[in-house]
């Protein structure tokens, strides 16, 4: 068989690892597969050709013509508290693409077929799933916001048998790494004499060279991931995103948000939102993100416990002097974060006072979490706007505006610190289904607009002022999201 070049530079070091690890699996390609979207953007930043034929076959599951080693990853993890033995179901790497500057990136397709490690599923996915991670992994990156992205999705008239009948999607998902917290348990738990030791020096050399050397390599990543974790969810909360299933699986190594299954934003401010359907005691909801991450943090540090000491008892010990500092230094993002938010000096002892008297007045009276802050943006700017700060905050109005204008740093520094750090338009979850539902049925209209309106969200534009508003009571209240495939 004639072998075609691939536009890809792939070079897989992950196929280094000993082979449990990994299963060599091919991807079911689509029949006549439609090609709904492609990143030229991404394209352009992953220096890859747009060759659009070899960029069909390979991206729509047709490897066979290349000289291609795909592969799904073995991974574990606890699936709210519950600890399974898991792997890519339905995910497929092509490889690991290599940049003009060297940057590497995992390119995966989703929906791409049974694995070894499907447990019975047919490893395919609905079009409307892939089209929801499209579009909520785009509004990410440019909420800037650590992400994986989209490349490419494809779909067909394939029937997929869920609830009903659907037609099937690929979506290529890139990620600088698919490795995470339950990568780290199942080298642990199922993994043989060294597979952990392996691992471990496998990630620190492809993620984190500046550790190598560390006195203790395996406490000093784990203080690494704890870190980079923090600032992602703090990141979430800043734009009032909730991920909806913060597994141990769904825990990036390297803090990059993945798995948009059953994800949404926040409008009315309440810290226990939750909309997943199967998240029925709220155990992710918004206000436990940080409790969660905690926790899963702790089972990384369970899993590396046999690498940080082999005298078991001092390992747990150096493991939880570690873990003590989460909390405070969560609350230090925390409040940076929201002190960025309203345009005030974090350092200063009033700051927490101000954020912590908003936030009580904002729940109180289910005021939007995206709008007030836009809101109290224009006003400090003093620009006449479309969205009004609510009568209920004008006496902490007047006292916050009051603050900003005797401190040094003043107006100025103020509205800087808010405007990069408040989106105007966030992925409302009416527009989101709207959106989809729209494009399964073939009108693509209200999803390429919101495309384009959240690759600058934190820029007004009059012309997407409808974008702005959240939805009724009634959507809001019987709205749920599901781990769709």
């Amino acid at each position: 068989m004639h072998t075609k070049k691939s536009p890809f530079n792939f070079s897989s070091t992950y196929l280094n690892l000993p082979s449990i690890f990994y299963s060599l699996s091919t991807p079911e390609r689509l029949d006549n597969p439609e090609l709904l979207y492609l990143n030229e953007d991404l394209l352009k930043e992953l220096s890859i050709e747009k060759e659009i034929n070899q960029l069909t076959e390979i991206l729509s599951g047709y490897t066979t013509n290349y000289e291609l080693k795909t592969y799904a990853q073995a991974y574990a993890g606890h699936q709210f508290g519950h600890f399974n033995m898991l792997g890519d179901g339905r995910a497929i790497l092509l490889g690991e693409h290599l940049t003009a500057n060297n940057t590497r990136y995992d390119l995966q397709l989703k929906g791409a077929g049974r694995t070894n490690y499907s447990r019975g599923g047919d490893g395919k996915a609905t079009i409307n799933s892939m089209l929801r991670e499209y579009l909520i992994s785009e509004a990410m990156h440019h909420l800037n916001i650590a992400t994986s992205r989209s490349l490419s999705l494809f779909k067909s008239n394939e029937p997929i048998y869920r609830d009903k009948i659907y037609e099937r999607g690929i979506l290529c998902r890139v990620m600088k790494s698919h490795l995470r917290v339950g990568t780290f348990q199942f080298a642990a738990y199922f993994g043989k004499e060294n597979n952990l030791e392996n691992l471990l020096e496998y990630t620190v050399k492809r993620h984190f060279p500046k550790l190598i050397g560390c006195e203790n390599l395996a406490l000093s990543f784990l203080e690494k991931v704890m870190q980079l974790q923090i600032n992602l969810v703090t990141d979430w909360v800043r734009v009032g995103f909730i991920h909806g299933v913060m597994n141990t699986d769904n825990v990036s190594i390297i803090g990059e948000t993945f798995d948009y299954g059953p994800c949404a934003f926040m409008n009315s401010y309440n810290p226990k939102t939750v909309f997943s359907s199967i998240d029925v005691n709220g155990r992710y909801s918004f206000e436990n993100q940080p409790k969660i991450l905690m926790w899963n943090i702790i089972k990384l540090a369970e899993s590396l416990l046999p690498l940080i000491d082999s005298d078991t008892n001092k390992a747990i010990l150096l493991a939880q002097d570690l873990i003590n500092k989460y909390q405070p230094t969560w609350e230090n993002n925390f409040y940076k974060m929201m002190s960025n938010k309203l345009g005030l000096d974090f350092s200063a002892i009033e700051s927490k006072k101000i954020v912590d008297e908003l936030l009580v007045i904002m729940e109180a009276n289910k005021l939007d979490y995206t709008n007030t802050f836009t809101a109290l943006y224009f006003y400090l700017l003093e620009k006449d706007f479309i969205l009004k700060v609510p009568s209920v905050l004008n006496e902490w109005r007047d006292s916050w505006e009051k603050y900003i204008k005797t401190t040094k740093e003043g107006v100025k520094n103020a509205l800087q610190k808010m405007q990069k750090n408040n989106p105007v338009f966030i992925p409302r979850n009416h527009l989101v289904e709207e959106a989809i539902l729209n494009a399964t049925n073939k009108n693509y209209l209200l999803f390429n607009k919101l495309l384009e309106v959240y690759k600058n969200p934190y820029l007004y534009q009059e012309k997407y002022k409808e974008f702005l508003y959240r939805p009724i009571n009634e959507f809001e209240n019987n709205y749920q999201t599901f781990c769709g495939t």
